[in-house]
């Protein structure tokens, strides 16, 4: 009958009108959910950026409390071996947590259930497998160098192995919830009920009577995690089942592996390229020095919320837009994703700073020592925002590979300078080595974004999708 209508209208109709009218349904559908996929992210960058006050306001005071209660030498065994876990289990995730955002939204879209029910559950799998082999290959590690190393540092770093498989499953789920935009599901687990969790359980933990030291933050954050993650676990699995019916699954493993692992490269470069300083600070130099590198670094880590949330809300449209074809919806979006980045973070930034040994005095007076390297961390947090969430966009679009190369450099720099720096400037040297590597990643991005899309990335810069047509899309 719809058929008959169509055709009767079409000889009754001038020439060419009837095919203009035809058309406005599909237009005004795709108009409806481009602008619900714009309202989509707006609500996904906004949620995201409330969890990233709140978190960040949470993160300061739990860390203000354990300094108190543990002191500068254990608090810097406990940063040291935290910092390093959570590092680890990202890693074991192999690029899995973030290769579902790429997925997911173009399963949904296409109604591809076999492949997206497939793709959480074998993501899942895989990081439990994945990061239970390398805590157990640390353990043997561990059993063999005990004798070598610091014995303070022997204890919490076995619990900390134990937590890694935790953390990697929590990373998988957190990639889930980003995919299907439940901002809240996504971030409240890990910035939010976690670290109010280690700080209840320490508090008790001593008021009780244990010993106000780094194992028993360790043992704290164990408990922490294993119950955020198992209610995380129940909760997305819960909400996946109302919008995703049950059926048979299909595994694409090596398509999403080759996905996967260059962004386990890119990623695990940037997580190196942000950690690595503490890492090195805890080699070279006693934990009182770390606890306070720790202290200055987690004080400006109140900007780093904002590239965060824009980073978080980025990824999804980015991956949807590529998928639509359009290239200066692509532009447009990429330049005022940069903005979000940069003009935030550089009021928050100076507020910060000007604040800044009040900040690091309620570590304790020791910790006003950080204030000169918590500048120093503002100028690469600047560099990086400058250029917004550009690694997100080109893994989007599919240039991982160019992207693991240019963090590659971007590691190298940092590494060596760290090196270099340390020995001879201290934490300050950490400082310096870790704004430089910034800068360097910034401009390697800016000018990749540039030279592969077509797309300048820049705070200052204004976007030119006219100018985009030469170049095909990846």
């Amino acid at each position: 009958m719809i058929e008959a209508f169509d055709e009767t209208a079409e000889k009754l109709l001038p020439s060419g009108l009837w095919t203009r009218v035809s058309s406005v349904p599909s237009r005004l559908s795709a108009i409806l959910t481009a602008r619900g996929e714009q309202d989509a992210s707006r609500r996904m960058a906004l949620v995201a950026f409330i969890i990233r006050i709140a978190s960040a306001a949470l993160a300061f005071v739990s860390q203000i409390v354990l300094a108190r209660a543990m002191g500068e030498f254990e608090y810097g065994i406990f940063v040291f071996v935290w910092v390093l876990v959570i590092i680890l289990g990202n890693l074991s995730c192999v690029g899995f947590h973030t290769a579902i955002i790429r997925f997911l939204p173009q399963y949904k879209l296409s109604g591809d259930m076999a492949l997206l029910r497939g793709l959480t559950s074998t993501a899942r799998r895989f990081a439990l497998v994945s990061a239970g082999g390398l805590a157990l290959a640390g353990m043997v590690a561990l059993h063999f160098a005990r004798q070598s190393m610091e014995p303070y540092y022997v204890l919490p770093v076995f619990i900390g192995l134990l937590i890694m498989p935790l953390i990697a499953l929590g990373d998988i789920l957190d990639g889930t919830s980003r995919a299907n935009h439940w901002p809240v599901m996504a971030l409240s687990p890990t910035f939010l009920i976690r670290p109010i969790l280690i700080l209840v359980f320490m508090v008790g933990a001593v008021l009780s009577g244990a010993p106000h030291s780094a194992v028993t933050a360790t043992e704290a954050a164990l408990a922490a995690t294993l119950i955020t993650t198992l209610g995380q676990l129940l909760a997305v699995t819960l909400r996946l089942r109302r919008h995703v019916p049950a059926g048979p699954r299909e595994i694409a493993f090596s398509t999403w592996m080759g996905v996967a692992f260059p962004i386990f490269l890119i990623e695990g470069v940037g997580y190196l390229l942000t950690n690595s300083d503490v890492i090195v600070v805890g080699l070279f130099l006693p934990p009182e020095q770390v606890a306070i590198y720790f202290a200055a670094a987690k004080t400006m880590a109140l900007v780093h919320f904002v590239y965060f949330s824009v980073k978080a809300a980025a990824g999804p449209r980015f991956a949807a837009i590529i998928a639509e074809g359009d290239r200066g919806k692509l532009a447009a979006f990429a330049a005022q994703a940069t903005r979000w980045a940069f003009w935030p973070s550089l009021a928050v930034g100076l507020l910060v700073l000007a604040a800044g040994d009040f900040l690091l005095s309620l570590f304790g007076a020791a910790f006003m020592a950080g204030h000169v390297v918590m500048a120093v961390l503002l100028a690469g947090i600047l560099a990086k925002a400058l250029v917004g969430p550009g690694e997100v966009l080109l893994m989007m679009a599919g240039r991982q590979l160019l992207c693991a190369w240019l963090y590659g450099v971007a590691l190298a720099a940092n590494l060596g300078l760290n090196l270099l720096l340390i020995p001879h400037l201290g934490i300050e040297g950490a400082a310096i080595a870790t704004a430089s590597a910034m800068g360097v990643e910034a401009l390697l991005l800016h000018l990749a974004v540039r030279r592969t899309l077509g797309i300048v990335l820049f705070a200052f810069g204004r976007a030119a999708p006219t100018s985009l047509t030469v170049k095909a899309f990846p």
